[in-house]
Order: structure tokens, then C-alpha cells, then sequence
């Protein structure tokens, strides 16, 4: 099992959390939303595999490159 940590592509403000630990996600789906300069950015799973943490929560700062989510996946 291989383990995939989900990075924020921009600095801004965690909208929307969508996922909680424990939740099986497919490839595309989204994860959470970032906001940053009024636009709202979606976080997809790279891939199938279950949600193993979520490091933020709602109106959380966060930067880039910064770990948002922590996905187990099969491959």
C-alpha cells in the first residue's frame, strides 16, 4: 500500500472540508476546497484509496506546498 501526501498548489484559507480519515475516495473526486484570492480551488485524489488523515480543518491558513490530506492507495 503506498502512501500519498495531498499538497495545497496555492497559499489562501481551507473553504471546505468534503473528506473526513476513514473514507474511501475515487480517483478525481474532491478532497477539500482552498480559497485564495477570491477564487475557490478544488483538491482532487490523485487516485482510488482511502483517506488515511486530514491535517487542516475549516479556515485553516494554509501554504503551498503545504500537507492537507494523507491518501493510502492500493498502488
Amino acid at each position: 500500500m503506498a502512501t500519498l501526501n495531498i499538497e495545497s498548489e496555492v497559499t489562501g484559507t481551507i473553504w471546505k472540508v468534503e473528506v473526513k480519515a476513514g473514507q474511501l475516495v475515487s480517483a478525481d473526486d474532491t478532497l477539500l476546497i482552498v480559497e485564495s484570492m477570491k477564487m475557490e480551488i478544488p483538491v482532487t485524489a490523485p487516485a482510488d484509496g482511502r483517506v488515511a488523515e486530514v491535517k487542516v480543518i475549516e479556515g485553516d491558513a494554509v501554504t503551498e506546498q503545504q500537507v492537507l490530506v494523507i491518501l493510502d492507495t492500493a498502488a
